[in-house]
């Protein structure tokens, strides 16, 4: 009989910091692809190092885009998507593996539990954090979103035991960045479906985001980093309905 395959599916840009660490995690997958968006800082070293195979992509079509990029390249049986800063701990790997040997659905969803500067976060929205990463190929794929991409797919997903530990945030430089990044992707996203912003918006929409994490999502209970993350959330909204405001007076 024909034995299953399993296939690792990763996008990078300058992901050197953890991504020895997330791809000796899955060393027991039969192929890995790496779809890489202009590394600079041994990113593509490291992946090639570790038995992937790395795909150089110089245009950005977007996170949802690119991550079917490395679906498409691989034919096995089975593919499990992560990001090159999550790494899969031993408990989660015999999951998958059994899952794909004695396969009780077409998709699964695995145990998600974030870091933030140092601090893993409970609450605050970012736990629990079951998301459908595993799956038969032909089964999923990504929506195009260019940012907060989602899979899609039919059938109901299963749980996995075993923890995906994800090292989202790991200092100061890296919530700045993202801030800027994600609020410029939210905006482009959102001009392109035709929706507008504003300062009203802006500055409602943040102080929403800030209630909605630090208070109905509970993030007191993570102490300091719960705080950070309540205003992350809401600097995130408010600039990126500005950035909207400005695209918008930009077309007008």
């Amino acid at each position: 009989m024909k034995e299953t395959t399993l296939g690792v599916a990763l996008i990078t840009r300058n992901a050197a910091a953890r991504l020895a660490e997330c791809l000796s995690a899955v060393a027991f997958a039969d192929a890995i692809v790496v779809i890489d968006g202009g590394s600079t800082d041994g990113t593509v070293e490291i992946a090639r190092a570790h038995g992937a195979r790395v795909l150089q992509q110089a245009d950005w079509p977007g996170f949802g885009p690119q991550k079917n990029r490395a679906l498409d390249a691989l034919d096995t049986d089975w593919i499990l998507s992560i990001d090159a800063d999550e790494v899969v701990t031993p408990e989660l790997a015999a999951a998958i593996r059994a899952a794909i040997a004695a396969p009780a659905a077409e998709v699964y969803a695995v145990d998600r539990l974030s870091s933030f500067c140092g601090h893993w976060i409970h609450h605050s929205g970012w736990y629990p954090d079951w998301i459908p990463r595993l799956f038969r190929r032909g089964a999923a794929r990504f929506s195009d979103d260019l940012v907060h991409e989602r899979l899609v797919f039919d059938t109901p997903a299963q749980r996995l035991s075993g923890k995906l530990m994800h090292y989202s945030y790991e200092d100061f430089e890296t919530v700045l960045r993202k801030l800027d990044a994600y609020s410029t992707a939210g905006a482009q996203q959102r001009h392109a479906a035709g929706k507008s912003g504003s300062f009203g918006k802006a500055l409602g929409r943040g102080l929403w985001a800030f209630v909605r994490t630090y208070v109905l999502r509970r993030g007191f209970l993570d102490g300091r980093a719960g705080f950070m993350i309540a205003v992350f959330n809401a600097e995130t909204v408010y600039y990126r309905f500005l950035k909207l405001a400005r695209l918008s007076a930009r077309e007008r």
